[in-house]
Parts: structure tokens; C-alpha cells; sequence
């Protein structure tokens, strides 16, 4: 009994842990809510049912599963028939979550109601309804797009815990009721059941946004305006659209494999972020079909390349059929086709080859500018373009650079042509190395030079009867240019190319500028017949340039230069070029520079050596005296006080190696400041001059009147407005006198201070600062004024009687002195000297 007692305990353990455990699974599965979704009674296959929100059952499920085959569940909850549904009566089917990773699973129950039965539903339980409070606030509502009704369609009933006490009346307004698109929605004024009257387009109309209000009959709002949203819930009613019914690109050949061709794009109107508009790319055909070359990126669009293998020179285009298709491209998404065309580009991956390894020309020697020969290659890249334009190069043979090869643009073929002319009877054959490249880059890795086409030209040289050849064109020959008239000298020789020879060849002057040579018909030598002169006009150089002329018997000429190089002798002295120099008197240091030039060579010229020609009966050497300045200039000064004017005097000129020139110069001593500012009228009869002053000199003498005459009328001004004034005399008198003296020494009654100074006017009258000082006495045209300068001084003006006139101190009152002390200093520092000059000039004009 004990051991049966005991199993059969275990045994109902065992049940109890299986109970517990499926209880369990029981309760894991049914934890997700029940979902009700309003269908019609017929559905059509791949019929958009409703949305089901799995992320808030489970969140990490990664297997989706329907226990009903009639329905289909996506990844984001939408529900979808897979075949025609036909029921009167309620249905229901299980939406199966699980994760494979930890074996959890987790269920949705989905009920399947019909639209007038949950009409009839709600309206038998209305009173239940009324009774149940609920609270006034905003309930989630939505509707299917497109919706086939029947109409109106029920959406759901709004209702206000106040309907417990109160009748009350539901209104709506918004867009959908009073606003367009007007009567969409309408409320039941009892019973406050929300109604939709016809179909709705998601992509016209995303949401609306209504208030609902709840009134007494009297008018009483016992609650606040209540905010409805609609949403209306997306169908799959757009077909994805291409950007562009036909696209076109461009990829080059050869390209590796990866290269983007291009991106293809496509729009859907349904709502963004769900299934609907979630579009996949594929290309559905190829023309030429083979070999597949291109694939495409079902999410981006981008179309690139899945082979190396495109060959321009083979198939040049391509045609794609690409297809975008809504729905993740679930074989029931809407989808929509469109035609891409990919056009491929030519690259420089064929070389030029020359149709021929080897040609052959000729052409007759001292031709030049002719076309020898045409050479033609084969290209397979696309005509017209740098990839088949070809270039000529002439590798070897042409180091004299006669021929030249160039490229027909029309053609693409090679021309030959000879440039330079050749020699027979120095090269009778040439041989020629040609290639040719592309202009643009070849494209491939291969060494370009082992792959480069070339070809061999051999150039035939055709003889000709020629004339003589002048060679060198340009000759020369050395004479000295003293030598006697009558020197013969080798002249010009021309040759016959073929023997060599100069023997029948004639010459002849074609030109000789200054008929300076006669020339052998016979033999070419050159006679000296006048005096050559290196230093003429028209020789450059030193070198004097005559055209030659020679001729066969056969009358054929060619024509050369002969250059007579003219060696130097010392025939020339140096001489100076400038005959009139200018001397200005009244600069710091009056004096004027002679340049002298020698058209010898550098070493028949300087140094230079100048002298004063002395002529008799004359004090030149003691009235003139140079200085050397460098190897071919001199400096002349004057040693004694000449007047202005006009003076003649020869210098003499000695280059190194002693030959000299005596130049006459017209020294013009002038006063002036430039060489411009004076001219002199030269009289021949007597060498002499008078001054003619220029337009600079005439100014700077009206300009010194001119300030003259201001500064001696402010100084009458100043002195009539001081004698009003009281006068003050310092102490100390005897420092402060102001003596006019007629004489040249100072007088007895003259009081001289250590710092004092003495001023000499000359042809004038002075008048004081502070006061008359009085008119000096005119001696001989000069007068004395000497000023005794002390500590404090005072001018007065006070008459004296006699020959000499002493500005004396006069005593009574003060004078505040220290004004007039300063101007009268500035005065005289500033005036004297210009007074002065003025005055020697003045006396210069009038003693010339």
C-alpha cells in the first residue's frame, strides 16, 4: 500500500508541474491584448485589412506567423487577405510571435467584426452606455482610405460623463463638417455617435482635426470643447512612379568591376516610413542579353558594373528594363517598369598599327617644302576623337633635320616632307625611322614603347646639274685701314658643288656702299681702291660689308657677303664735341666740365691729356686753369674776377699714346644758377659779349624788389606805431649806440663792444626799428652803419649836427625794447646779404 501510495503521489506532483508550467506558456501567450478590426463582409484577395501594432506584444520577435492561411501579417503589422473572403459571421484568427533565440512566443488575438452588427451592437446597449461613466477626452479614432463603406460609416461615440445628470447635445466642427471638405463627418445630436459619409484619399486628406461639443438644450457647455483627431490609415493605392521614363549614362570601357553607372530614382504618394512606400529596384532584362554586365542595388537604385568585359569597339550601348515595386517587392506590391540606357565610352585602349612595315620615296637634292610621301594606319577607337587621332614621330635618321612629318586631320594619314634641303653629292640615300602614337594617352599598363607601331622610310636622292654654291655665304677678310690705295687681298671664292672647283666661276660687285674695293672677275681678289677709314659712317663694327655676285658659264649665280674686318691704326685725336660750355658766376663753385671722345679703339684712346693752348699776346694760362676729373674728362675754372660774357680759349686733347687735337671753346660766364638760365649775344668783331639775362634771373631780381619794398614798409608802419608809445631807457647807455658813419674807418665818437657787429650797406638809406634813425650822408655811393649790440637796447632818434651823425641814447623815459631788439635782428641778418647781392648786380648792369 505504501509504495503504491508513494507513486501515485509522484505522479500528482508530476501533473501539478505540468499544470503550473503550461498555465505558464498559457498565460505568455495570451498576454498580448485582443484586436478588433471593422471589415466589410466581403474582402478581396491582397486586400489591405488593418494595422496591428506587434512592437507593443513583442518587441523582439523575429518570426511572424498567422494561424489562418486566408491572412497575411508584414513586418510592421499589416494585415493583408491572401485569398477572397466571403462571411456573414464573426471571425477570428491568431497572430503567432516568436523569438527563435530564447524559444519565447507570444500571441495576438484578432477578431474580425462586420460594420452593421457593431452598429446594432451599440445601439442595443445605448442605455448601458449612458449609464457607464466615461470620461470627456480625446479618443483614438481612425479610418481605412478608399473605404467601401456601407456609408455612413461608424467611427466611433463620444460621450460626456455629465450625460448622467444633464440632456445633452454632441455637435462637431472642423474640416470634414463646416469646412471643405464640408460634410464628410456629421455626429448623432442624442447619442453622440460619429459617422463618415463617403470615402476618404489619404494622400488629399492625412488627418482631421474636429472639436466635438457638449451642450444643454438651454445653451449650458458643462464641459470644454473636445480636439477629435481622424487619422486616415493608408492603403496601398499608388503605383510607384520613376523620376524619368527614360534614363541615360555614360560609362567607359573597361572599367573594373564595381564602377557606378548611374542611380535610378522612383516616388510613391502613400504614406512614408511603412510598407507601402518602401520600394526595392531590379533589373528585369538586358539587351544584348549576354553577358550579364550590370546589376543594380535593390534599396539605393545605383546600377554599377558586374564585369570587366565592356568593349566599346564590340557593343557600344546597352538597354536595361528596371523595375521599382512597392511593398519591400512582396509579389503582391504595386510596381512599375522603366528603360535605362547605358552608353559606353570609348578610351585609347587600341594603338595606331601602320598598314605597311616599310615604304620607299625619292625626291631631287636643294628641293625644298615638298610632299614625299603618305603613310596609313588602322585605329579601332572612335573617329574624330584624340583616342584615333594619330601622331608621327621620326624616331631615327633625320638629325639634320630636313624632313618633317605631320598628321592629314581628314585622313589621319602621315605626311612626309622635306624641309632643308638635301645634297647629292653628300648623301645619296636616306633611311628614315617613323612611329606613331595616339594624341590622347594609351589607357592599358603596358609599356608604350614595346607596343608602339613603327615603319621604315628609305628616301632616294636624285641628282641635279647645279650652279656654283656660295659657302660660306658670309667671308671675311683682315685689312688695315691705312693701307695705301692699290693693296690687293683674297677676296670672295665660290665653288661648283659637283667638282669641287672654283676654276669658270665669275665675280662681280652687287654692292659696295662706299666704292671702296674693286674685285677680280676671274678669281675673286679684292683691290683697295681709296683710302679706307674705319671710323666713316656706315661702318658697324669696324667692319665694312660687300655683296658678291658669282656666275658659272651656264649663267647660274648664287650670291654671298664679304666682310672687310678694318683693323685699327691711331689716325684720330681725341677732340671735344661740345664747342661752348657754360660757366656759372654766382654758384658756390663756378667751374664747367669738358668731355672729350677718340672713335679709335680702346687702346689707341684714353687716358686723355688736357692742356690749355696758350696763344701769344694773351694771359690765358693765368686767367683759366684745369683740373683732370678721370681718364677722359677735365673741370675748368677761372682764376681771376672776370666780367660776364663771352671768352675763347683752345684746349688740347692727347690720347695715350701721345696724337692730339686742339679744340677752340666758347666760354660763356654768365650770371645764372643753370646752363639754361642764361644766353650770350657774341660779338665777332671783338670776342666780347653783353649778358642777356634769362627769364629765371629777370624773376629772382623783381621778386628781391618786391620783398624790399615790403619789409621797408612794415618797418614804417612798426616805427610810427612805437614813437606813440612812452620810452624807457635802461642804465646801461653806453653798450647801446647806433653810430652812421660817411667814412671808411669808424669815428672817434664810435663806442665798439667785444660782441657787437659792424654792417656796410651799400648805394642806401637806412630808418630804425623803433624810431627815425635818420638819413645817412652819402660818400663816394657808400655809407657806414655800425650797430654796438648790448644787453638791453633802445633806439631813438635824435639830429645831430655836422659832418657825422651819431645815434646817441636821449635821456627821459622808458622804453620796453625786447620786440624791437629781435625784429630789427631778424630784419638784418635776413636783408643785408640780398641787399648786397642785389646791389652788385645792379652795378654790373650798369658798368656793362
Amino acid at each position: 500500500m505504501a509504495p503504491a501510495r508513494a507513486t501515485r503521489s509522484a505522479s500528482g506532483a508530476l501533473r501539478a508541474q505540468l499544470l503550473l508550467t503550461l498555465a505558464i506558456l498559457t498565460f505568455t501567450c495570451d498576454a498580448c491584448k485582443k484586436v478588433i478590426l471593422h471589415v466589410p463582409s466581403k474582402l478581396d484577395a491582397e486586400k489591405f485589412v488593418g494595422r496591428v501594432n506587434l512592437k507593443e506584444c513583442f518587441q523582439s520577435a523575429n518570426l511572424i506567423h498567422s494561424s489562418d492561411p486566408d491572412f497575411q501579417i508584414l513586418e510592421d503589422g499589416s494585415v493583408y487577405t491572401t485569398n477572397a473572403v466571403l462571411s456573414s459571421e464573426e471571425r477570428s484568427f491568431s497572430i503567432l510571435l516568436s523569438n527563435t533565440e530564447n524559444q519565447e512566443e507570444k500571441k495576438i488575438l484578432v477578431l474580425l467584426q462586420h460594420q452593421t452588427k457593431v452598429l446594432k451592437k451599440r445601439h442595443s446597449k445605448e442605455k448601458v452606455l449612458r449609464r457607464a461613466k466615461r470620461r470627456w477626452a480625446p479618443i483614438p479614432c481612425s479610418m481605412q482610405e478608399n473605404s467601401l463603406g456601407p456609408f455612413p460609416l461608424f467611427l466611433q461615440q463620444i460621450q460626456s460623463d455629465t450625460a448622467q445628470n444633464y440632456t445633452i447635445f454632441y455637435s462637431i466642427r472642423g474640416p470634414g463638417v463646416d469646412r471643405e471638405p464640408k460634410n464628410l463627418f456629421y455626429v448623432e445630436r442624442d447619442t453622440g455617435n460619429l459617422f463618415c459619409t463617403r470615402p476618404v484619399d489619404r494622400e488629399e486628406y492625412e488627418s482631421f482635426e474636429l472639436i466635438a461639443f457638449a451642450t444643454t438644450p438651454d445653451g449650458y457647455t458643462p464641459e470644454l470643447p473636445l480636439p477629435l483627431v481622424i487619422r486616415i490609415e493608408d492603403e496601398n493605392d499608388n503605383y510607384p512612379i520613376f523620376t524619368e521614363k527614360t534614363y541615360v549614362f555614360t560609362i567607359s570601357e573597361n572599367c573594373r568591376v564595381g564602377s557606378t553607372v548611374g542611380q535610378v530614382c522612383a516616388t510613391d504618394k502613400d504614406e512614408p516610413d511603412t510598407m507601402h512606400t518602401r520600394l526595392k529596384y531590379s533589373i528585369i532584362e538586358q539587351l544584348p542579353a549576354y553577358p550579364t554586365l550590370f546589376s543594380m542595388h535593390p534599396t539605393t537604385g545605383v546600377i554599377t558594373t558586374s564585369s570587366s568585359q565592356l568593349d566599346r569597339e564590340l557593343i557600344d550601348k546597352y538597354q536595361l528594363k528596371i523595375k521599382v515595386q512597392d511593398m519591400d517587392g512582396q509579389y503582391f506590391g504595386l510596381q512599375t517598369t522603366s528603360i535605362c540606357i547605358i552608353n559606353i565610352d570609348d578610351v585609347n585602349d587600341n594603338l595606331p598599327t601602320f598598314t605597311r612595315t616599310s615604304y620607299v620615296a625619292s625626291v631631287e637634292e636643294n628641293t625644298v617644302d615638298v610632299e614625299i610621301l603618305r603613310v596609313t594606319v588602322e585605329d579601332k577607337d572612335l573617329m574624330n576623337t584624340a583616342n584615333w587621332r594619330a601622331n608621327y614621330t621620326i624616331l631615327k635618321g633625320n638629325e639634320n633635320e630636313n624632313f618633317k612629318i605631320v598628321t592629314d586631320p581628314k585622313t589621319n594619314e602621315g605626311i612626309l616632307c622635306v624641309v632643308k634641303p638635301l645634297n647629292y653629292e653628300e648623301r645619296q640615300q636616306v633611311d628614315l625611322q617613323i612611329v606613331v602614337v595616339n594624341e590622347a594617352p594609351y589607357s592599358k599598363e603596358a609599356s608604350l614603347r614595346s607596343t608602339m607601331s613603327t615603319a621604315t622610310v628609305t628616301v632616294n636622292v636624285k641628282n641635279q646639274d647645279e650652279g656654283p654654291e656660295c659657302s660660306p655665304r658670309v667671308q671675311t677678310i683682315e685689312i688695315k685701314e691705312n693701307v695705301p690705295v692699290g693693296t690687293e687681298n683674297k677676296g670672295y671664292k665660290a665653288y661648283d658643288p659637283e667638282t669641287r672647283s672654283s676654276s669658270g666661276i665669275r665675280y662681280r660687285r652687287l654692292s659696295d656702299p662706299k666704292d671702296w674695293v674693286r674685285i677680280n672677275e676671274n678669281t675673286g681678289i679684292v683691290t683697295i681702291s681709296k683710302n679706307l677709314d674705319r671710323e666713316a659712317e656706315m661702318i658697324r663694327g669696324g667692319i665694312y660689308n660687300i655683296t658678291i655676285l658669282a656666275s658659272d658659264k651656264d649663267g647660274r649665280t648664287c650670291t654671298g657677303t664679304l666682310g672687310i674686318i678694318l683693323e685699327d691704326v691711331n689716325d684720330n685725336g681725341p677732340s671735344i664735341p661740345k664747342h661752348t660750355v657754360v660757366i656759372c658766376k654766382t654758384v658756390l663753385s663756378p667751374s664747367a666740365d669738358i668731355v672729350a671722345i677718340d672713335p679709335d679703339e680702346p687702346i689707341n684712346g684714353p687716358p686723355f691729356d688736357f692742356r690749355l693752348e696758350n696763344i701769344p699776346d694773351s694771359d690765358i694760362e693765368r686767367t683759366w686753369r684745369l683740373t683732370k676729373i678721370n681718364d677722359t674728362a677735365a673741370r675748368l675754372f677761372y682764376e681771376k674776377d672776370l666780367p660776364f660774357g663771352t671768352y675763347r680759349i683752345s684746349v688740347r686733347v692727347a690720347d695715350r699714346h701721345g696724337r692730339s687735337l686742339i679744340t677752340p671753346l666758347n666760354v660763356l660766364l654768365c650770371d645764372c644758377v643753370t646752363e639754361n638760365d642764361c644766353t650770350l649775344r657774341t660779338d665777332a668783331r671783338t670776342g666780347g659779349g653783353d649778358v642777356r639775362l634769362g627769364k629765371w634771373a629777370i624773376l629772382a631780381i623783381l621778386l628781391g624788389i618786391a620783398l624790399l619794398f615790403c619789409i621797408l614798409f612794415t618797418l614804417v608802419c612798426g616805427g610810427t606805431g612805437a614813437a606813440k608809445q612812452p620810452k624807457v631807457f635802461p642804465d646801461d647807455l653806453a653798450q647801446q649806440n647806433l653810430i652812421v658813419s660817411n667814412t671808411e674807418a669808424p669815428g672817434d665818437d664810435k663806442i665798439c663792444s667785444t660782441d657787437g657787429f659792424t654792417t656796410h650797406t651799400v648805394g642806401s638809406s637806412a630808418q630804425g626799428v623803433c624810431g627815425t634813425m635818420g638819413s645817412g650822408v652819402k660818400n663816394g655811393g657808400q655809407e657806414s652803419i655800425e650797430m654796438v649790440k648790448g644787453g638791453h637796447q633802445t633806439l631813438e632818434s635824435c639830429r645831430g649836427t655836422g659832418h657825422h651823425h651819431t645815434l646817441d641814447s636821449c635821456r627821459g623815459g622808458h622804453v620796453e625794447v625786447d620786440t624791437c631788439r629781435y625784429t630789427y635782428s631778424e630784419w638784418h641778418n635776413f636783408t643785408q646779404p640780398r641787399l648786397g647781392e642785389e646791389s652788385i648786380r645792379g652795378h654790373t648792369l650798369i658798368k656793362n
